[in-house]
């Protein structure tokens, strides 16, 4: 049924500014701030703004709602129909190619597809899913990737406790390996590089541009690419044939994000860990099954999203149900974490339940995106699934228990927040038999 599009009120506006983005951009759009994620969770920040976001549904309806939020006009989706409406538009009515994004990720990958918006982005995105060998299921270098994986995992497996930061600096180097091939296994200063101009992205046009820094990024993955034998993606980047559709595709510049996207990976990964520590049943499953395990992840960026907002700008004056129009540039707002946890539209809301990602539930779902969807979804998905629950399945050769103060078990709800960097897991000295 038609349904209008309305406008927020001053004081509407200001209570989603407050709760929804500010929040958001304390945390870190790009590159996480540890003591801004320990306060979000200790306040629960995302059940606050999911919150706001029931107000304007209940007092509006399920239409978008247009806001002025900080510096511009944006629409705030509140339903499943038009989140398939924008997701599935992209590329047409709709971009990827934001302009809060655009600012943020021009720091580091100026060039990357996710922030084109003319003519070249059809090229570069040919040209992604060909090295990424989307949509397969199986990468053709997935051999090489699972002897890193599990070269990486030795010393973790040693470990009595587990940090974040224990994990973080393995999943790292499994990513250097994965992206630019094993002689990149020690090189911390590509991975330094990166998060410095990262974290320049979380301040979005407000930063000066670090030209220096970019261009020795730049001459350092080029460096991979280059060797006579490259390894990881790089040795993909190079059998990837140049054809005219993927004319004016810079390659570096792909691969760019390539690196920079995987590095929200570790993050579901180790808080999926710390559910399955907690869940014994799903843990014994997860032992056994390759593919739950990948569910598993999945269900733990579901649970907390790691792409805490998707954004789109309209592309041109765009007529919504009800008559309305916004126009070209107007920003379009997908905040994950309503979507994710909306008990009113999923049972199973704030519950740890791997099954809907193989029961079909979860994938007949275009507001449960995690990766993202329609046109703009992420290419690497599967070598970042893979990645995950190949490591994950080498540590869950031990039992694991969570000794922080994470409410992680199934004897209450989960929470909508939570902070991954101060989790903490010991083993139990002896190995899972069976």
């Amino acid at each position: 049924m038609p349904y209008a599009l309305t406008q927020a009120s001053r004081s509407e506006a200001l209570r989603l500014c407050l709760l929804c983005t500010v929040p958001n951009l304390a945390q870190g759009p790009v590159i996480r701030r540890p003591l801004a994620v320990r306060l979000a969770a200790a306040v629960d920040s995302n059940a606050w703004a999911c919150r706001s976001l029931d107000r304007l549904r209940e007092k509006y309806g399920p239409g978008p709602v247009l806001v002025t939020l900080l510096w511009r006009k944006g629409l705030v989706l509140l339903s499943a129909e038009d989140v398939h409406r924008v997701l599935g538009g992209t590329g047409a009515a709709f971009t990827a190619a934001n302009k809060e994004k655009v600012a943020a990720l021009s720091h580091f990958e100026p060039n990357g597809v996710l922030i084109t918006a003319d003519g070249a982005r059809e090229g570069r995105r040919r040209f992604n899913e060909a090295a990424l060998d989307h949509p397969a299921a199986e990468h053709r270098f997935q051999d090489a990737f699972l002897a890193a994986i599990t070269e990486e995992a030795r010393p973790l497996r040693a470990y009595g406790d587990l940090t974040w930061k224990k994990f973080h600096e393995v999943y790292q180097r499994i990513v250097r390996r994965v992206v630019f091939g094993d002689t990149a296994r020690s090189d911390e200063r590509i991975t330094e590089l990166r998060d410095k101009l990262r974290a320049d992205g979380n301040w979005f046009m407000l930063h000066r541009r670090r030209h220096r820094l970019r261009e020795e990024l730049f001459v350092r993955s080029r460096r991979y690419l280059d060797l006579p034998e490259p390894g990881g993606l790089a040795r993909a980047v190079r059998a990837t044939p140049a054809t005219p559709a993927t004319a004016g595709t810079d390659p570096v510049a792909q691969m760019q994000h390539w690196f920079f996207a995987f590095d929200a990976a570790p993050i579901g990964a180790y808080l999926a860990l710390g559910l399955l520590a907690r869940h014994p049943r799903q843990a014994a499953r997860a032992r056994t099954d390759h593919a739950y395990l990948k569910a598993c992840v999945l269900e733990s960026q579901r649970l907390w999203p790691t792409s805490l907002a998707i954004l789109r700008d309209t592309t041109e004056e765009t007529r919504w149900p009800g008559g309305r129009t916004v126009p070209a540039g107007t920003a379009v707002i997908f905040y994950s974490s309503y979507f994710h946890r909306d008990a009113r539209h999923l049972p199973y809301a704030d519950r740890f339940e791997p099954e809907i990602w193989l029961d079909g539930r979860a994938d007949a779902d275009w507001t449960i995106a995690p990766f993202s969807r329609g046109p703009a979804e992420c290419p690497g998905r599967n070598i970042v699934l893979f990645t995950s629950a190949t490591l994950l399945a080498e540590l869950l050769g031990r039992d694991w228990r969570v000794t922080s103060s994470h409410r992680l078990g199934p004897d209450r709800l989960l929470p909508r927040t939570v902070d991954h960097t101060s989790l903490r897991l010991a083993a139990d000295s002896r190995p899972v038999s069976g």
